[in-house]
């Protein structure tokens, strides 16, 4: 029977409920209710007060984790010397391990979270039971005495006064069932928020638990960097400067190949296409805190123009290990990593997405790729982790935009990296676009 009957049903006969009966009855919920309260008010006392003792801990660690960056930056900014490098490396490394704690500690709360809501849930479905229970024993008490009429239990009293106490009484009983009506109402409405909160928290574990993944992926890299670089070098530091100077050469020597080979490729943008300025704003930002370190292009015109020498995208400043999100949905049209076939020269590890609204990008500098080619991802998702791969002087995210019908991951081979075959984003000079344009004043 629903709630909207049980109205019906009550008013029709609340002429009939006895009123010793109802205050027995609202005696037993409110007993019931507050027995409900003290069994589960200890536990979830009891689980408030891990969440706030966790939330302590990730506070010290969200600091922990900025002295390491700062320290980090700081490095990055010194000479280029292979001690600074392996330095700067070991912070890095003592940074990602408080992420890492920092993550565990998050996982950790969302899973006391999500114990205490089921404790209020529990609660909450226990006294909408017991409200269900306290009306429909009513009603069976309102059947039994249909057949009694509310004159008849007037002119059964012996005087005036014995009368007006029963319509009375009769007055409070509608007013009583009426107000048990609606906190039973209230209480499903409390469950249902509680029940939506507890999805919404689940979904916020399985997205921890997944940059988790992430960020010890990270871990692993940085530690191998570290090994790869000693091995390289034998821990002299002529022989870094030495791998140093060829790596700037061959960065220059590969943009210059790229951009000859972009610029001679046919194109005309047609801007029906891809969004316009006054557009609905097509993309949300990369990372949860912004820092510009680099623009796109060059001014010329009162306008950002790439031309030869300068830059082709947008610098974002991020500690290595930075959860990296897609600006937009789409779907990854190619992921690879340049350092495999030119170490130190271009992109390092990048990602390639084709937007829904007609635009590209491409994500540079990764440390961990967490997407596959052909996957779809919606606008907000993690698709990587920042890094310092590639030709780049510290940390950070480089994305490049392109009208999504003139870019595409190509393999091609490279005379600046002696012949060796390389696979990256590739597009007509003319298809580069200024990143500004498209996100979030």
């Amino acid at each position: 029977m629903n709630i909207k009957n049980i109205k019906i049903k009550a008013k029709k006969y609340s002429s009939l409920i006895s009123i010793f009966a109802i205050f027995i009855l609202m005696f037993q919920m409110n007993l019931s209710s507050t027995f409900i309260h003290k069994a589960h008010s200890a536990t979830v006392e009891e689980l408030q007060a891990k969440i706030d003792e966790k939330n302590k801990n990730i506070d010290a660690l969200n600091k922990e984790i900025q002295l390491y960056a700062d320290l980090t930056d700081k490095t990055s900014k010194e000479a280029q010397t292979l001690q600074n490098k392996i330095k700067t490396l070991t912070q890095n490394g003592k940074m990602l391990d408080s992420d890492i704690k920092k993550t565990k500690s998050q996982i950790d709360v969302a899973n006391l979270a999500i114990q205490k809501i089921g404790i209020n849930i529990k609660s909450s479905e226990d006294k909408s039971d017991h409200y269900k229970n306290v009306i429909g024993t009513e009603l069976k008490d309102i059947q039994f005495k249909e057949d009694t009429s509310l004159v008849e239990n007037i002119l059964s009293k012996k005087n005036l006064s014995d009368a007006l106490v029963e319509v009375d009484s009769l007055r409070k009983l509608n007013e009583n069932l009426g107000k048990q009506i609606d906190l039973l109402k209230s209480e499903k409405q409390i469950l249902l928020e509680n029940k939506t909160k507890k999805e919404a928290t689940k979904k916020e574990l399985t997205a921890l638990q997944t940059e988790l993944s992430g960020k010890k992926k990270v871990v692993e890299e940085n530690k191998q960097e570290q090994s790869q670089i000693l091995k390289d070098t034998k821990n002299k530091e002529q022989t870094y400067q030495q791998i140093l100077t060829q790596r700037k050469s061959q960065k220059e020597s590969l943009d210059k190949e790229l951009f000859d080979y972009e610029a001679a490729l046919k194109y005309t943008l047609n801007p029906s296409l891809i969004p316009t300025s006054t557009s609905k704003v097509p993309f949300i930002w990369p990372l949860d805190k912004i820092i510009i370190t680099q623009l796109f292009g060059k001014t010329s015109a009162s306008k950002r123009l790439y031309v030869a020498g300068t830059h082709n995208g947008i610098d974002f400043g991020a500690k290595v290990g930075t959860p990296v999100r897609a600006v937009a949905t789409g779907v990854v049209a190619g992921a690879g990593d340049t350092d495999l076939t030119c170490k130190g020269a271009s992109f390092g590890r990048w990602i390639l997405i084709k937007f829904d609204n007609g635009l590209a990008a491409t994500y540079g500098h990764l440390s961990v790729i967490s997407v596959t080619e052909g996957q779809h991802v919606t606008a907000g998702d993690i698709i990587g982790y920042s890094g310092n791969t590639g030709y780049s002087t510290g940390p950070h995210l480089h994305i490049s935009v392109y009208d999504a019908s003139a870019v595409n991951a190509e393999t091609r081979p490279s005379v600046s990296c002696g012949g060796k075959i390389y696979r990256m984003p590739i597009a007509p000079v003319a298809a580069y676009l200024d990143p500004r344009v498209y996100f979030p004043k």
